[in-house]
This record gives structure tokens, C-alpha cells and sequence, in this order.
């Protein structure tokens, strides 16, 4: 019979990859507004979320304090400052970010960590799948994506969505708006559009940070990339949720092949 864990960390040998294609289908549990007092099923994900710390408050500190900020991302920051963060951060430091940094610093920093990561957030090996999308359209074009979606490691799928998510509550708040006492609140001018022409040769990186090559970015990447890059801030909720079809059949050839996941799952459920 299968072995019997209680823990998915029992199970850090199996090299399932479609252990990992759930990944996608994001915990219930992890939401901040889940409603506590209503019994919920527990997710079938069993693995942990995994976004860097510097990314997640970077997000949260931005979320909090420059949703309002005209042209978040596109003013200048103190170089000095951002500096320092980031060496904070790469110490291993327990940075808090508060009301006294500056969002465009904090906009800076994050967009630096994402630029200079050793493997971009969406894996070299990808790029070309990535940016042929952009020539499809609608159901075919996010059926693809979301096939590509499952290729990518927990971390960079886990932190893309953490991305995604941000970046479209960012650009819910481009336009100007009205409080309840009649006041205009200030849009912050970052649509969907100029998020992702800023975002996207970030995450979508054909060569490592510092090689220099001619061709690397030529005009046609350059506009695929944007392509892409809004499709995935404008229908991230559902690129990153796996299908019941998807699961049932996921599950079924786990059944033959990792019999121990299903029954670490089954007994959780």
C-alpha cells in the first residue's frame, strides 16, 4: 500500500511536476479576506507560499500609501536611499516599511529586485514561448498562457501572481475618482497599458542582467512583451486558478504515480 505522511515536507523527494501544475490554484486559506466565520474546504494546495519577502512588502507598502500617487514607477527616486534598502534587504535584515519611505524609492527598489534577479520571474527558457501569444487572441491566446503558466517553478508562479495582483490594483486607481464628501481624489495615471511597458522587459528577459546584446530587444520583442504582459495583469485571476477538469485529471495521474500525494490530500480534504 502507499505510504502514509502527515506532511507535505515528508514528501520534499517527489519530483512530481504535476504536483507542481496546483501550485496555480491559489489557497483559500492564504486569503486575508476569507470570511473566518464560514466553514470553508481546505485548498488542495499543499505547498507553501512562496513570495520573497522584499517583493511582498514592496506590494503592501505601495498598496497602503501610493495607490493615489500620480505617476507611481515613472518619477525619479533617491538612488542613495534605494541603495540602502536593498542592502538592508540582502542582509537579511527585518526591513520595515512605514509612512516615512518614499513610494517612488519603494517603486524603485522593487522594480530593481525584479531586473536584477539571477533568472528573471518568467525563466529565459520560456521567453520565446511567452511572446509568441501575443500574436493569438482572446480564449486561445489565455488558454496558452495559462499551459505556460504551470511551466513556471512555485516561486516565480507564487511571486508573478503576488505581481499581477498588485499591479492590477495599481491600475484600478489610474483615473480620478470621487470621495464620499464630494472631493476628487487623484488618479495615479498608471493604466494597465503603461504598467506593463514598464514591468515587462522586468520580468520578461531575454538575456541576464549585464550581458549587452544588439539584437536582445529589438522593436517587435518590445511591443510582444507589452502584449503579453497586459494580457496577464488583466485576466491573472484566472490564468492562475486550474481548472476542476484540470485537477480531476491531474489527480488521476497522480493516482498512478505519486499514490502517497493522494493520500496526504485525501486525508487533509
Amino acid at each position: 500500500g502507499a505510504m502514509s505522511v502527515d506532511s507535505i515536507t515528508e514528501l520534499s523527494e517527489n519530483s512530481s511536476k504535476l504536483l507542481e501544475a496546483l501550485q496555480l490554484s491559489y489557497p483559500h486559506e492564504l486569503d486575508p479576506g476569507r470570511n473566518l466565520g464560514k466553514k470553508k474546504m481546505l485548498s488542495l494546495n499543499p505547498i507553501t507560499w512562496q513570495v520573497p519577502r522584499i517583493v511582498d512588502r514592496c506590494c503592501k507598502h505601495i498598496e497602503t500609501y501610493g495607490l493615489q500617487t500620480v505617476g507611481i514607477f515613472r518619477v525619479g527616486s533617491t538612488k542613495k536611499r534605494v541603495q540602502q534598502l536593498r542592502e538592508e534587504f540582502d542582509h537579511g535584515l527585518d526591513v520595515f516599511l512605514d509612512e516615512h519611505q518614499s513610494v517612488h524609492d519603494v517603486a524603485a527598489l522593487l522594480k530593481e529586485f525584479l531586473r536584477d534577479m539571477p533568472d528573471s520571474l518568467i525563466p529565459r527558457e520560456l521567453y520565446a514561448a511567452f511572446l509568441s501569444t501575443a500574436s493569438m487572441e482572446g480564449p486561445p491566446q489565455l488558454a496558452v498562457l495559462q499551459l505556460l503558466l504551470f511551466l513556471l517553478p512555485p516561486c516565480h508562479s507564487d511571486t508573478l501572481h503576488r505581481l499581477l495582483q498588485f499591479l492590477s490594483k495599481v491600475a484600478q486607481h489610474a483615473e480620478n475618482s470621487w470621495g464620499p464628501d464630494g472631493q476628487e481624489i487623484p488618479g495615479n495615471k498608471m493604466t494597465i497599458s503603461n504598467l506593463a511597458t514598464i514591468f515587462g522587459p522586468n520580468i520578461l528577459q531575454k538575456e541576464k542582467p549585464g550581458e549587452k546584446d544588439p539584437g536582445a530587444m529589438n522593436f517587435e520583442d518590445s511591443t510582444a512583451i507589452i502584449v503579453v504582459v497586459q494580457r496577464l495583469i488583466e485576466h491573472y485571476q484566472t490564468l492562475f486558478m486550474v481548472s476542476p477538469d484540470t485537477q480531476h485529471d491531474i489527480f488521476r495521474r497522480l493516482f498512478q504515480t505519486d499514490p502517497d500525494v493522494i493520500d496526504y490530500l485525501l486525508r487533509r480534504k
